[in-house]
């Protein structure tokens, strides 16, 4: 079972990255897919979440309106769109999967990709 993250990297204030999320030994059809980040020096906290159904996301208050959470079922891979970032945006972005509740919790999710950083400068 594995998760790979990928897409981060460098950008300004204001502009856009898509994070993806490919998933093998597990389908994104029937696991609740997270999005988590850990910035430097801080604990690592909930950034967005879609339902196995595909039919209901959630999102930690600062990135509504920013980001957006999908999925492809075909291709197996979770997606973060990030617009308008901002430098407090910068952190290294994990992928999770969980069969739980659709949690803003990470003791519930138990499968981790590796992480991918992203990093924005005013």
């Amino acid at each position: 079972v594995q998760l790979q993250a990928s897409g981060g990297g460098s950008v300004q204030a204001g502009g856009s990255l898509r994070l993806s999320c490919a998933a093998s030994g597990l389908t994104v059809s029937t696991n609740n897919m997270g999005w988590f980040r850990q910035a430097p020096g801080k604990e690592r906290e909930f950034v967005a979440v879609i339902k196995w159904t595909g039919g209901v996301t959630r999102y930690t208050d600062s990135v509504k309106g920013r980001f957006a959470v999908s999925k492809d079922n075909a291709k197996n891979t979770v997606y973060l769109q990030m617009n308008s970032l901002k430098p407090e945006d910068t952190a290294v972005y994990y992928c999770a999967a969980s069969k739980r509740v659709l949690s803003v919790d990470d003791y519930d999710y138990n499968t981790w990709g590796q992480g991918t950083l992203v990093t924005v400068s005013s």
